[in-house]
C-alpha cells in the first residue's frame, strides 16, 4: 500500500524534525502576514547577517494603533515564521507597546526553532523596530 503524502504535510515533517515547534511551522506554511499593504504609513527594509531581507508595511489607524503590518521576506523558513509571529505581536498595540517586544516575545510564541534560526527573531523584531522607529520620527517633524 502506498500512502500519499502531501507537500504540506511533507514539509510540516521536515520542519519538525528540524526542530521547529508546531506553531512556528503553521506560521511558515501559512505565511498569512506576507505581502505589501496599499498606502502604508511607513515601509521599511533590513538585511540580516545571513542575507535574509526583509520589508516591513505599518499601517496605522486614526488613534496610532497598529492596524495592520505586512512583510515581504526573501529568506527561510525561521525568517518567516518569526515576521509572522512578530506581525501577531504587534497589531492592535501602540507604537511604543510593540517596540516594547523582544526577542523573547517572539521565541514564546514560535515556542520553538533551531538555535542556528535564531538570528532570524533577532531580524524579525529589529526590522519591526526599524520601521516603527522612522514611522515615531517622520511624525515628530
Amino acid at each position: 500500500m502506498v500512502t500519499e503524502i502531501t507537500t504540506s504535510d511533507a514539509e510540516r515533517k521536515m520542519l519538525s524534525d528540524a526542530g521547529y515547534a508546531a506553531p512556528a511551522i503553521n506560521y511558515y506554511l501559512e505565511k498569512k502576514y506576507m505581502g505589501c499593504i496599499e498606502n502604508a504609513d511607513k515601509v521599511s527594509e533590513k538585511i540580516g547577517s545571513c542575507g535574509d531581507t526583509m520589508k516591513i508595511y505599518i499601517k496605522m489607524d486614526d488613534n496610532q494603533i497598529i492596524q495592520d503590518i505586512r512583510y515581504e521576506i526573501t529568506g527561510c523558513a525561521g525568517a518567516i515564521s518569526a515576521a509572522m509571529a512578530a506581525v501577531d505581536l504587534a497589531k492592535g498595540k501602540s507604537l511604543d507597546q510593540a517596540l516594547a517586544i523582544n526577542d523573547g516575545d517572539v521565541f514564546k510564541v514560535l515556542e520553538n526553532i533551531p538555535e542556528k534560526k535564531h538570528h532570524c527573531i533577532q531580524l524579525a523584531v529589529k526590522t519591526m523596530h526599524q520601521g516603527i522607529e522612522e514611522l515615531k520620527s517622520e511624525k515628530v517633524c
